[in-house]
């Protein structure tokens, strides 16, 4: 009576589509859950769901060959370019400040470690493939692997090899990963003990740093004392004393009630009270010009002027700047700051809005609502997902990685692949706020999910298929000999980042753990010395060098892979 449930759950080499799905899902689920399990501070999270997939394969559960190959990019492709769409705006701001340096780390890391498992490959008669398998474990680098199995592919296609020419990369993947997770962590707690490090010495260290150089945009009160300003324009006071990236939101004359909002002609009065949009050192260097701090209430009374937020979901306010938009001229507004994926920017006039945008507007109440039919300002089409622009960026990611580069001597031309691809295409698009009809703003849950299912898609495969013969596998390469090359990968390139960071570079402890998990792509790492460190500071440098290092530790797999594979 049930056999028809028998054979959805029985193992079988020549699945059918519904047992294909069956066994996907099992190893998603069933991965989620084994990944929540916790030793000390430490869970596999996610990446759980390949280890799941390899017992599953192992137990002989398979999926149709075109379905797990789809599965499998596909699930890449949504991962890379959802992290690309997340990190966009603070990667290419972040190499005004210490991003090169931090950068450089990251990269130099990557390509330290692709040279040891080149020596690897040389001296140890590892093939190629498993060695860019070796690399990518012991890094924790899924796309790395995603581009060396596509890689593989391209070229026994080119050159009419058969199927079962080369090893299969995720094999060795596989046998080291644990290594890649847990190496690092290791890496954190020893350098940590080993430097002698004081986290309260460090954060004092950072904070001092960071003082002139805090991108927090705030407001404070000040009242008008300074003889020098008084019955002068805002703007002239700017341009006579030099004071710039200032925006005063509000003003209030010294014995009255009445609030309103100042445009750069309008004229200080003495004991005037005024309100100051800008980053902390700016503002210190407006109120000793002009004044002293106050504690005047009235002023930040909503009666008379009131301050409200409005989202960009016009085409009527999309890539037009503030000065374009001229809504102070027009509606007597004044927009003080732009929220742009978390990072809060000082609302200049040549400051271009961006689909998905927030503005802090203020002004009268009236003229906000009026304001709102040109900036849109609805909060619905923000929570719909739009597939135009986010399967319109895919396409653009997969033409930018199939682009063939002919590199003389390689076997096949060089390709970014459906890893580095939609990553570029997501970086860029996130930067510029969009391209045509495609426009860069996800929402934070959408981002989360769309990673966070792709990863899983990515992994599932990745596990079930390599899962079959996996146990052969590891005893006919002798895979405690594999984890062992893949220690030097993991630990050599780590230790070395350590000593160059902290002696060479004198970069702080917090940045330098944020280096260490970019640089091996490890967000369990990451969130193991978040919580370790009892600090969200990593976070930074780890989003700064993730999509550098990612493309890289792409282009190094397949280089070995073109240069290398017999």
């Amino acid at each position: 009576m049930f056999d028809w449930l028998k054979i959805l759950f029985t193992p079988t080499e020549t699945p059918e589509m519904t047992q294909s799905l069956i066994v996907l899902f099992m190893a998603v689920s069933l991965g989620f859950f084994v990944g929540k399990i916790k030793i000390g501070n430490v869970s596999l999270g996610v990446s759980a769901v390949m280890f799941v997939g390899l017992f599953l394969g192992h137990l002989g559960f398979s999926m149709e060959a075109e379905l797990i190959q789809f599965v499998r990019e596909f699930g890449l492709i949504l991962f890379v370019y959802g992290i690309g769409i997340q990190v966009g705006p603070s990667f290419f701001s972040s190499f005004k400040k210490e991003g090169l340096v931090f950068n450089a780390l990251g990269v130099g890391t990557v390509f330290f470690g692709g040279i040891i498992a080149y020596l690897i490959h040389l001296f140890a008669n590892v093939k190629i493939e498993n060695a860019v398998g070796l690399m990518s474990g012991s890094v924790t680098n899924t796309p790395g692997l995603g581009a060396a199995k596509s890689t593989l592919i391209e070229i026994q296609k080119q050159l009419n090899l058969p199927a079962d020419h080369f090893s299969d990369p995720a094999i060795a993947y596989a046998i080291t990963y644990p290594i890649g997770v847990f190496g690092i962590i290791l890496i954190i707690i020893l350098s940590k003990n080993f430097l002698k490090i004081n986290l309260e010495k460090e954060v004092g260290l950072l904070k001092e740093k960071n003082k002139d150089s805090d991108n927090k945009i705030i407001r404070q009160k000040c009242r008008v004392t300074k003889q020098g300003v008084v019955g002068k324009t805002f703007r002239q006071v700017f341009k006579e004393f030099n004071i710039d990236d200032v925006i005063i939101s509000r003003q209030k004359q010294s014995g009255t009630k009445v609030v309103y909002s100042p445009s750069l002609e309008s004229i200080i009065q003495e004991k005037d009270v005024l309100m100051v949009v800008a980053k902390q050192k700016d503002i210190n260097k407006f109120i000793d010009t002009v004044g002293k701090v106050s504690t005047d209430l009235f002023i930040e009374s909503e009666d008379d002027v009131t301050t409200k937020i409005l989202s960009v979901t016009k085409k009527t306010a999309t890539h037009k700047t503030l000065a374009q938009l001229d809504l102070y001229n027009q509606f007597g507004l004044k927009v003080t700051r732009v929220i742009r994926s978390g990072l809060e920017i000082l609302a200049q006039p040549s400051l271009e809005l961006y689909y998905g945008d927030t503005l802090m507007v203020v002004g009268d109440k009236e003229a906000i609502l009026e304001a709102e039919k040109i900036i849109g300002n609805s909060k619905k089409i923000l929570l719909e997902p739009d597939f135009l622009s986010l399967f319109g960026g895919l396409i653009f990611g997969v033409i930018i990685g199939s682009i063939p580069i002919m590199i003389p001597t390689l076997p096949v031309p060089l390709k970014l692949g459906l890893a580095a691809g939609p990553l570029l295409a997501a970086l860029f698009i996130s930067r510029y706020g969009g391209v045509g009809v495609i426009h860069s703003y996800i929402n934070n849950g959408a981002i989360h999910f769309m990673k966070d299912f792709g990863i899983c898609l990515f992994f599932a495969a990745v596990g079930i298929k390599a899962g079959h013969g996996f146990y052969d596998n590891f005893v006919a390469n002798n895979g405690w000999m594999w984890i062992y090359y893949g220690c030097y990968i993991t630990f050599v390139p780590l230790t070395v980042l350590v000593l160059i960071s902290r002696f060479v570079f004198k970069l702080n402890f917090y940045q330098m753990v944020g280096i260490m998990s970019g640089s091996y792509t490890d967000p369990a790492a990451l969130a193991f010395s978040t919580k370790y460190l009892d600090s969200d500071i990593p976070n930074q440098s780890y989003a700064t060098v993730y999509p550098l290092v990612t493309i890289s530790r792409i282009l190094v797999a397949q280089l070995l892979i073109l240069l290398f594979a017999s």
